[in-house]
């Protein structure tokens, strides 16, 4: 059931507007059910079952149905009224950018006007279009009804096939353009990332400091206590460093003086290290880093030399974009 808001209805600017849809689509519904009905009873069969069973019905309803056309004539008139009101409406408010622009968009409406048998029943659309108005502007919700909902769900699931074959179909092309060898990693490198590669440097930068300071400074402790523990346990298992222990008077004592001082250097060095990471100061580094991997263009060694490893890498992450893709979101909402 359709939920009509009257409080938006009687607060609106536009509310003879309103009203004339209103009466314009229960014109409607009555012209289509004439018209679906005139269908049927065309049937000599169904005219045969009336006169049997209905007589009354069928010898009123006969002289309607060969003036079919004159009767349906009646609502054309009255639905092309509405539409060139309408049009000079929408001149006067200066809607469109052009006067002549109004039937080109409602084009439905003119077209449902010509009595044709097939294009009459493009009536509907004109009935969907002052729903559809209806809906926009709150005055009606369509979204809580059955039909709204049926209707919604297939479109949605033929809408999620149609494009999930769409971008099937473009990803299998640009994985083929990539391993027939298209230019497409130097057009990234040479236009993209080469003149973003600040940009680039400030980003790993700011991300390297801020992991370094999450993961690195509350642990600093236990990292160095960890540290020292696996050089101890590293240099008591060198056989060079164990002989020390022979020599006479001093050797235990150089040899522990040793371990300790080793353990000691490796884990500052490694505490050093992670601190200039931590440190806004790391930005150098990295930008050096930066300019490593996203080389000036023109300074690649062959310019025909094809990275492999990494157009395998991206044929991957693409096939695993189309295995994404063709899962199915709507079957999941099935009952």
């Amino acid at each position: 059931m359709l939920n009509i808001k009257l409080a938006n209805l009687k607060s609106s600017h536009q509310l003879i507007w309103f009203i004339i849809d209103f009466v314009m689509l229960g014109l409607l519904i009555i012209n289509l059910g004439f018209i679906i009905w005139d269908s049927v009873y065309n049937f000599v069969a169904i005219q045969n079952v009336l006169k049997e069973n209905l007589p009354t019905l069928q010898a009123l309803y006969h002289p309607i149905h060969e003036n079919f056309i004159f009767y349906d004539a009646m609502f054309v008139a009255v639905f092309l009224t509405e539409f060139f009101v309408r049009w000079g409406y929408a001149i006067k408010a200066k809607e469109y950018d052009r006067w002549y622009f109004y039937p080109f968009i409602h084009w439905y409406d003119l077209i449902g006007c010509i009595p044709v048998g097939s294009l009459r029943f493009l009536r509907v659309l004109r009935v969907i279009s002052i729903i559809y108005r209806l809906h926009q502007y709150k005055i009606i919700d369509v979204t809580g009804s059955s039909a709204y909902r049926f209707v919604n769900f297939y479109y949605e699931a033929f809408m999620e096939e149609l494009s999930d074959r769409i971008v099937a179909k473009v990803l299998s092309g640009v994985q083929h353009e990539i391993t027939l060898g298209s230019p497409l990693f130097e057009k990234i490198q040479n236009d993209i990332l080469y003149p973003r590669r600040k940009m680039l440097s400030e980003w790993i930068s700011t991300r390297v400091a801020e992991a370094a300071q999450e993961g690195y400074v509350p642990n600093r402790g236990a990292l160095r206590s960890y540290l020292e523990a696996r050089v101890d346990h590293a240099l008591e298992q060198n056989v060079e460093l164990s002989r020390l222990k022979y020599l006479p008077v001093v050797g235990s004592t150089i040899k522990d003086t040793l371990e300790d001082a080793v353990g000691d250097i490796v884990a500052n060095v490694i505490q050093q290290i992670l601190e200039d990471l931590a440190s806004s100061e790391n930005h150098g580094f990295i930008e050096d880093i930066v300019n490593v991997f996203i080389r000036r263009p023109g300074a690649s060694e062959n310019e025909n030399e094809r990275n492999d490893a990494l157009i395998a890498l991206i044929i991957e992450i693409i096939e695993a974009i189309k295995g994404q893709v063709k899962v199915k979101r709507w079957r999941e909402e099935l009952p």
